[in-house]
């Protein structure tokens, strides 16, 4: 799915109500994370809810693999739409994605809590300062 399709198919639907059971639902549909690296080392920080994360590069594409979790459900999803964003894009593509603009075309940080929206910031910002310090490791 692109960023695209995603924003069309929240924006169809109804309510926020309805929206936030789409967002459950695609966190629902995130890959499984691995037991063995629900660890300290991919705990991300600022955020309320649990949180991990695990990025790395596809030794064959050069793509990244986000990979990632949460202890929440609405967390869940929207670590399923960051999943959207950045899984299976080469690593400018990332840094050039404006992220914060496609969350206003979903309206998604005037509908989340102050603690939502600050978590949310700091996976963002956690992705990018991987990538900017090249914490990506090829897999």
């Amino acid at each position: 799915m692109t960023p695209e399709k995603l924003a069309n198919n929240f924006n169809r639907c109804c309510d926020w109500e309805e929206r936030y059971l789409y967002l459950i639902e695609l966190g629902e549909r995130l890959p499984s994370y691995p037991d063995a690296k629900m660890t300290a080392k991919y705990i991300v920080k600022g955020c309320q809810s649990k949180v991990w994360l695990d990025l790395s590069c596809d030794i064959e594409s050069g793509t990244l693999i986000f990979l990632a979790t949460s202890d929440a459900a609405i967390v869940k999803g929207l670590l399923a739409l960051l999943r959207v964003a950045y899984h299976g894009k080469q690593p400018h593509e990332v840094r050039l994605f404006d992220i914060q603009a496609w969350f206003e075309a979903l309206e998604l940080k005037s509908h989340l809590t102050p603690g939502r929206t600050q978590g949310l910031d700091a996976i963002v910002k956690q992705v990018h300062e991987k990538l900017v310090t090249d914490e990506v490791l090829v897999s």
